[in-house]
Order: C-alpha cells, then sequence, then structure tokens
C-alpha cells in the first residue's frame, strides 16, 4: 500500500444546497489536509483521511460566507474544521469503490458513504507520481447540527436540509 498526499492547489471540496426552495447555491472549503492510503491493485484495503478548513467557506457572497462561518452554521471559531476519516472501502467496479467513513462537523460525528472513482496515475511535470479522485455524497445538514432556517412567507424554508459534497482530488505519492 502506498501513501499518497492530497495536493490542495489541485482538489477541490465543494457542496450545494437548495435556497427557497427554487435554486442552488453552491460553495466550496479549502482542503487543509488529507492522505491517501491506496494501491490500485487492492482497493478494498484503501482508507482515506481528509480535513477541510471551515474558516475558508466560499460562497461567492461575503456576507453570506460569514454567515456561514457563524454559530448559526459552521461556528468556525469554536469548529475549525471538517474532517472525514474513512472506516471501510468497498469495490463496486474497475475503478469505483463505496468509502464508508466518519464525517465530523461542528463537533458532530456521523457515518457517511462516498461513491468514489479512481480516475488513474502518472508522473506530473515535477516528475511525481500522482493520482486522481472523484467522490460525492449527499447528507441531511440538520444531522450535523446545522440547523439554522427560515420560514418564507409564501411557505418552504431558505436553506434545504440536503447537502451534496463533491471532492475531486489530486494526491502525490509519497517519497
Amino acid at each position: 500500500m502506498a501513501t499518497w498526499h492530497l495536493d490542495a492547489a489541485h482538489s477541490s471540496a465543494n457542496f450545494a444546497v437548495r435556497h427557497m426552495m427554487i435554486t442552488t447555491v453552491r460553495g466550496s472549503f479549502n482542503i487543509k489536509d488529507g492522505k491517501i492510503i491506496f494501491d490500485p491493485a487492492n482497493p478494498a484495503a484503501a482508507s482515506v483521511e481528509a480535513t477541510l478548513d471551515v474558516a475558508s467557506v466560499n460562497t461567492g457572497v461575503p456576507d453570506r460566507d460569514n454567515h456561514l462561518r457563524s454559530a448559526d452554521f459552521f461556528d468556525a471559531a469554536n469548529y475549525p474544521t471538517i474532517t472525514f476519516k474513512s472506516t471501510a472501502v468497498k469495490p463496486t467496479g474497475e475503478n469505483t469503490a463505496e468509502i464508508a467513513g466518519d464525517l465530523t462537523i461542528r463537533g458532530t460525528t456521523r457515518p457517511v458513504v462516498l461513491k468514489a472513482e479512481f480516475l488513474g496515475q502518472g508522473k506530473g511535470i515535477d516528475g511525481k507520481t500522482r493520482a486522481g479522485f472523484t467522490a460525492s455524497t449527499k447528507i441531511n445538514r440538520e444531522d450535523w447540527g446545522l440547523t439554522w432556517n427560515m420560514v418564507l412567507e409564501a411557505g418552504g424554508l431558505l436553506v434545504g436540509k440536503d447537502v451534496t459534497i463533491e471532492l475531486d482530488v489530486e494526491a502525490v505519492l509519497a517519497e
């Protein structure tokens, strides 16, 4: 098994949630740290750990980003990171797998399953071996204590409960 370190400059952690039940707001977090233990010949033995920087949340609207950092949502002052640590990997195809793990947001840890794909590997322009992965899941934000919301005058809620998480990761083989 080889150790791969996440390349934050070539990776992204994105989310999408409904706004006013009529449109979708998208945002991202910076990846602070992470590693993948992985051998393409034995994907079931893989493991993944990643840490996101909550203060880096970016939806393109500074006021909304500040609200997301506040105690109404992520409470970045008290919970500066979001973490994921895998507990099992189940291959589902030639280059796909379901990665079960523990997602910690705002001090609450709950299990999730990521649908992941290994995109391949090759030498980068720096001569280092790099590998690409994608993964996605959907969570109910309220399961992690992210319950702030507003009822709209016309009915419905301002912020949807379901959040889609999408990861695009480039990892560098440790030497």
